[in-house]
């Protein structure tokens, strides 16, 4: 038991920390995190940056929670029990004024309820025996999706439209470059540098790239890690088995 010594106090006596199970101190991390995330989003908000600037913050802060997550060897159920109570609040929010801060993107879309059935269905579907391919989808839609909107919105001076929307492509080629180191760099961990790892990351984040083209509606949120996600795995299974 961690114990606060008090001998600098006239009594000497020595009074226990709170102790919490291990599940307990993997929640608290997992909160503080999103705590902090939550007050840079308030401090850029009133420090008069842009709504789609502080979704964005948003979106990649509380995204990599999944690494924290898998570096904790947290379980499986209580990130799909985090994904369905966030689900549950961002469908409320588009009828109320609960995140208004995440759904004011002045278009209609249902991206964050995307973020968080995308979150929950890759964690059932991977972490029990690969987890790495949960955390490589999440991390493609984080890094990719969420600096090509900034970059393209930001330095997007080469449009082009597909599908009826328009997009950059520096906002195309930000996305094709992250979800290409994304993918490298967590395949290199796990397999080691062998040449099909460079040519099955080139292909995931050619497919990456493809999906988060089509935007409507927020559906990149679920096609982009999931997709991601899916084509790593199949690629791994055929080249590296």
């Amino acid at each position: 038991m961690l114990r606060f010594p008090l001998s600098s106090f006239s009594d000497g006596f020595s009074t226990p920390l709170p102790t919490l199970p291990p599940i307990g101190w993997q929640i608290l991390a997992v909160a503080v995190w999103l705590g902090l995330i939550g007050l840079l989003a308030e401090g850029l908000r009133r420090s008069g940056g842009s709504a789609e600037a502080v979704r964005k913050v948003v979106h990649m802060g509380t995204g990599n929670v999944i690494l924290l997550a898998w570096w904790l060897d947290m379980p499986a159920w209580m990130g799909i029990s985090a994904s369905i109570l966030f689900g549950i609040i961002t469908l409320l929010s588009y009828r109320f004024p609960i995140l208004p801060g995440l759904n004011s993107v002045g278009r209609k879309s249902f991206g964050t309820f995307f973020y968080a059935v995308s979150i929950g269905a890759l964690t059932a579907a991977f972490w029990q025996t690969a987890p790495y391919y949960a955390v490589m989808g999440i991390l493609i839609m984080v890094w990719g999706d969420g600096l090509a909107a900034l970059i393209g919105q930001r330095w997007g001076n080469h449009p082009y439209k597909l599908w009826g929307m328009q997009k950059s492509w520096e906002g195309s080629l930000t996305m094709f470059g992250m979800s290409y180191i994304v993918s490298i760099l967590l395949l290199m961990g796990i397999h080691g540098n062998l040449w099909q790892l460079w040519l099955i990351s080139l292909i995931i984040a050619a497919t990456a790239t493809a999906l988060e083209a089509f935007s409507k509606l927020g559906v990149d949120n679920l096609t982009v890690p999931i997709g991601s996600a899916i084509v790593a795995f199949w690629l791994n299974q055929a080249l590296l088995v």
